[in-house]
């Protein structure tokens, strides 16, 4: 018995030492989440916050999961805080989790944002999830707090290979940091396609008698993908009761000193504007403007060249929460006297359809204060050439040739200054 002891534990260091990969774990339970099941086994009202982009907008795995536990703890109310914007990433949820999130108070908030990402580089994935926790622990340490990481078509190799994707390892450093757990709902889809059991990608949800995954490599079918998510967070419920015992989370030291845990949204309405603004209602179809109305405190709409917001903040980051459309024009950025050009505008944009849509300044700051100017100017982008190069094209011509700036508010990992 000692013999085979010794054989195993050489054998895991030899592969170790030659580099095999050690199969993925799809929960990371760590502290679990102790509070959320203490509560729904106490009854009384449970509110469960979905902070994330489109998969989670839809009425998929989200829908599911709160009905799952509404059926498992029947002497609980469950409800739910959609959070939930297409498109969008970590650094714009870092700005509004106070407003979206935590002012309803959550007990339980499921955080997906792997697939959209969390910012470029290495640090501001990290300050931007950092800074979400970091806001949802100071306003009550009892909230528990879950990282779900979602499939995309560029993850399938990775997770095949039983590697991390490198977006969710810097989501995953942030986690192990905070003690959070994570699900990965991504793992046992890319198992099932490499087995043979799942088609990743297809025209609708089943093929013959094969199921399904997605029509784009992305958005999971509603009857077939989404509750394969669902089936993740179940498998993963005992070890998520278990991992520790109810109280207040602990703060640790943050992994990045610039986190974005003062991260929040200036409405327009308290930022200089020059006179040409206009405070609009938001365009478009019902079902966008609602979107908008929701999510943005209010829009305004610049149409003439040199238009121009103003503002001074302390911090390290800032960016505009406004909208994207055929129509999105060009605008100068001058922070701390140096210039550069940016737009909203990208290949997603449709004519007559406007998205909320943030812009982050890429570039990284000092920490202190800023001066920031943001102009509307006269030169047009190459529209179709942006649409040509990710193989979209004009629906529509006409709206394409406006200039016009949608802002719903500023955007900072900091605080504004008179």
């Amino acid at each position: 018995m000692k013999r085979w002891i010794f054989l195993f534990v050489w054998m895991t260091g030899l592969l170790a030492m030659r580099g095999v990969a050690e199969p993925l774990a799809e929960c990371q339970a760590r502290d679990g989440l102790p509070n959320v099941f203490a509560k729904l086994e106490a009854g009384g009202e449970v509110r469960v916050a979905y902070l994330g982009g489109s998969i989670t907008d839809a009425e998929g795995w989200r829908v599911l999961s709160r009905k799952w536990l509404a059926e498992q703890y029947p002497k609980a109310k469950v409800t739910e805080i959609r959070a939930t914007i297409c498109g969008t990433g970590a650094e714009l949820g870092a700005c509004r989790v106070g407003r979206d999130v935590l002012q309803f108070k959550p007990d339980l908030l499921f955080v997906e944002f792997a697939v959209n990402g969390a910012g470029s580089g290495n640090r501001r994935p990290i300050q931007s999830m950092e800074g979400i926790v970091r806001q949802t622990w100071r306003a009550n340490p009892k909230t528990d707090i879950c990282f779900v990481f979602t499939a995309g078509t560029w993850f399938l190799k990775d997770l095949q290979a039983d590697k991390l994707p490198y977006p969710m390892t810097l989501m995953d450093q942030v986690a192990a940091q905070y003690k959070i757990p994570t699900i990965n709902f991504a793992l046992d889809v890319a198992r099932k396609v490499k087995a043979g059991t799942l088609v990743y990608q297809g025209a609708k949800s089943h093929d013959g008698d094969k199921i399904v995954f997605s029509g784009d490599g992305v958005h999971p079918f509603l009857d077939t993908g989404h509750p394969l998510y669902l089936d993740a967070i179940v498998r993963s419920v005992p070890a998520l009761k278990s991992a520790s015992k109810p109280g207040p989370h602990a703060m640790p030291e943050p992994l990045d000193a610039d986190n974005w845990q003062n991260a929040t949204l200036i409405p327009m309405e308290q930022i200089t504007k020059s006179d040409g603004w206009t405070k609009i209602e938001p365009p478009g179809d019902a079902w966008a403007a609602n979107v908008a109305k929701h999510y943005l405190p209010s829009v305004w709409k610049a149409a003439k060249p040199g238009e121009s917001v103003t503002f001074k903040f302390r911090g390290t980051a800032f960016g505009i929460a406004g909208l994207r459309g055929a129509d999105s024009g060009q605008f100068r950025v001058t922070v701390d006297g140096n210039t550069q050009n940016a737009t909203q505008f990208d290949h997603y944009a449709r004519a007559n359809h406007w998205m909320v849509q943030p812009w982050i300044f890429p570039g990284e700051l000092a920490s202190g204060e800023h001066t920031v100017k943001l102009e509307l100017i006269a030169d047009g982008l190459d529209k179709e050439g942006i649409l040509k190069k990710a193989g979209a094209k004009m629906d529509y011509a006409p709206p394409y040739k406006d200039n016009f700036l949608y802002f719903g508010g500023i955007l900072l990992a900091g605080e504004i200054m008179p």
